[in-house]
């Protein structure tokens, strides 16, 4: 039997582009996914970082209103292509981490 879900603080969503190329012909698939904060951690849809294996979170626009988020882990950075500003999301964090200051 589960144990009692977590309260999701914060959701993000973010994009993945899978290009294929089939008969000469380069297709492109894009599906979208969450990543969740909650109280203890950060899930994405292939990993779960407990909030203190996780450094800092930071975001890098573009000039079309999309984005790079950034996860920084002690596993790692890991990029995620995101189309809203994630601001609210950065915001929720640093709040959870006590190290709040404004973006």
């Amino acid at each position: 039997m589960n144990g009692p879900k977590e309260e999701i603080i914060s959701s993000l969503p973010f994009f993945k582009v899978e290009r294929t190329v089939v008969w000469f012909e380069q297709k492109q698939q894009q599906s979208t996914h969450v990543i969740q904060l909650s109280g203890k951690q950060i899930c994405t849809p292939s990993h779960t970082f407990a909030l203190s294996h996780v450094h800092d979170v930071s975001y890098r626009p573009f000039s079309n209103g999309e984005g790079l988020f950034y996860l920084h882990t002690s596993q790692g950075l890991f990029t995620f292509e995101v189309k809203t500003d994630p601001s609210h999301f950065i915001t929720a964090y640093r709040k959870l981490r006590g190290d709040f200051f404004p973006l």
